[in-house]
C-alpha cells in the first residue's frame, strides 16, 4: 500500500519549542531602544511601589491631614472637593494599581497554563500521528498477505 499520508509539521511547532508565553515581565524587551527600555523600567518600578496597599494606607493618612481644614471651612464644595480630589484620587489610585497587579499575575498564570495545555495537545497529536503510522504499517502487512493469498 502506498504511503497515503505524510504529516507536515506546522512551522509554529518548532518556534513554540523555543518560546514561552509572554508575561508582564517580558515587556522589558531587549529589542527596544535604550530610552524606551528605561521608560518601561521606570514605569514598572513606579507602578510596583505605588501599587501596594501600604502605599494606599500612606496616601489615606496623607489625605486625612487636610480633612480638618476641609471640615472647618464648613463649605460643602470644599468638603466634596476634598473627598473627590484628595481622598479618592490618592487612595483609589494605589488600590486600583494593586488590583491591576493581581490581575496581571493571574493573566500570566493563565498564559502559562494555556501554553502547557497547548503543548500537551500538540504532544498528544504527535503521538496519534505515530500511532497511525504504525497502524498503516500493519495494514500494509495485512494487505501484502491478502494479495499473496489471492495470487496463490
Amino acid at each position: 500500500m502506498p504511503n497515503i499520508f505524510t504529516p507536515v509539521l506546522h512551522p509554529r511547532i518548532e518556534l513554540r519549542k523555543r518560546e514561552r508565553p509572554v508575561k508582564v515581565v517580558d515587556m522589558l524587551r531587549k529589542g527596544d531602544s535604550p530610552i524606551s527600555r528605561f521608560n518601561t523600567w521606570l514605569a514598572v518600578k513606579v507602578t510596583t511601589s505605588v501599587g501596594t496597599m501600604w502605599c494606599a494606607y500612606a496616601f489615606a493618612a496623607l489625605a486625612l491631614v487636610s480633612l480638618p481644614a476641609a471640615i472647618a471651612s464648613r463649605n460643602p464644595v470644599v468638603l466634596v472637593s476634598w473627598i473627590s480630589q484628595t481622598f479618592l484620587q490618592l487612595v483609589l489610585l494605589s488600590i486600583i494599581i494593586v488590583g491591576q497587579n493581581v490581575l496581571a499575575a493571574a493573566s500570566d498564570k493563565r498564559a502559562e497554563a494555556t501554553y502547557e495545555d497547548a503543548d500537551a495537545v500538540l504532544h498528544t497529536a504527535l503521538q496519534i500521528q505515530d500511532h497511525l503510522a504504525v497502524q498503516d504499517a500493519e495494514i500494509d502487512k495485512i494487505l501484502a498477505q491478502v494479495t499473496s493469498l489471492r495470487t496463490a
